[in-house]
């Protein structure tokens, strides 16, 4: 599935050659991402399996049905991660959230193998949580 989204982050990324750069575009993609309210970072927004400290919200708009993502992280690498998966989910229905696979998107923007196992499976938490979303979401509007 071709998904504009994603190929505007790997146009953005292909002006990008080494690690370092990428490794600094994604922290500066972190710094765009608003902060939560406090009142947002509570236990039941914590997300498993990360490191750092990550915090999820979202979302549903009750005439669209699109799952918005907000979310903060205490470590500014995982901080660009999440900005990239809220890029990559938010403003999408549920079927369409749980179309996108986080990891291949990550391999495609150069990511994937340069990340350390720590920080793939916060990665992979982060993607699982926002999938998750989707699937209540979905379970939610059939039942």
């Amino acid at each position: 599935m071709s998904d504009p989204r994603l190929e505007d982050l790997i146009e953005e990324f292909s002006f990008l050659d080494e690690w370092e750069e990428r490794y600094r575009y994604v922290i500066d993609l972190g710094r765009t991402l608003p902060p939560l309210d406090e009142s947002e970072r509570v236990e039941v927004a914590k997300v498993r399996g990360c490191a750092s400290q990550v915090w999820l919200v979202s979302t549903k708009d009750p005439e669209t049905g699109f799952i918005e993502f907000r979310g903060q992280s205490d470590a500014a690498i995982v901080q660009g991660l999440l900005a990239i998966l809220v890029r990559l989910y938010s403003g999408r229905s549920a079927a369409e959230i749980l179309a996108l696979d986080a990891q291949a998107a990550f391999q495609a923007l150069g990511l994937g193998d340069a990340l350390t196992p720590q920080r793939s499976n916060g990665l992979k938490a982060m993607a699982l949580r926002m999938q998750d979303v989707a699937k209540d979401a979905l379970a939610n509007s059939q039942a």
